[in-house]
């Protein structure tokens, strides 16, 4: 399990609004979190931004 997935477990409702106001255009369907899907979240995030996962990935775990 990788270092974000965990703090995207542990942390997510103090996450979320970090990424929304980094990223305004994604909407609460878009940041949605399933337990067991960090890499979907990652994806939709992904999809929106245009940052790649990596980008995202370093940034979450610098959070």
């Amino acid at each position: 399990m990788s270092a974000v997935t965990d703090k995207i477990k542990g942390n997510w409702n103090q996450l979320k609004g970090q990424i929304k106001q980094k990223y305004a255009q994604l909407t609460d369907d878009d940041l949605t979190y399933v337990e067991g899907k960090e890499d979907e979240l990652l994806g939709r995030i992904q999809e929106k931004t245009g940052e790649a996962k990596e980008t995202l990935q370093a940034w979450i775990g610098s959070l």
